[in-house]
């Protein structure tokens, strides 16, 4: 239950920043995606809609459907972190640098991963 309860706090807090600041978001959006500022506020409503399905209490299919979306969630953003690192590490000083970027990008799947277990979708028990 910390698992998931943590997972859909992160989910909760991106999602009000891509909501409230979105600059830095619209920043590392692929130039392919089109209406960006549109997409931006849509992720940050998933987000908070994945928040809100991981905490369900009284519905193990709706946590389990909250983590299948924010899986997939995260596999889509991941070009946009792939983007982030390109920038970010073009920039004179290096940005953030590899030591946050490899990390980063590494740690992509074990998000994936970690939405769909904590949720229930995978590996846990299935008894509430």
């Amino acid at each position: 239950m910390l698992a998931r309860i943590t997972l859909a706090v992160l989910y909760a807090v991106a999602g009000l920043a891509h909501l409230l600041i979105p600059g830095p978001f619209l920043s590392v959006t692929p130039r392919w995606v089109p209406s960006p500022e549109a997409v931006i506020a849509i992720t940050g409503l998933a987000e908070l809609a994945g928040a809100a399905g991981l905490i369900q209490t009284n519905s193990l299919q709706t946590r389990r459907w909250a983590g299948w979306g924010l899986a997939l969630y995260a596999l889509c953003v991941w070009p946009a972190n792939l983007l982030h690192m390109q920038i970010d590490m073009a920039k004179p000083d290096g940005g953030l640098g590899l030591a946050y970027h490899i990390p980063r990008m590494l740690a992509q799947p074990l998000i994936i991963w970690w939405a769909l277990w904590a949720s229930g979708a995978i590996g846990r028990c299935r008894h509430g």
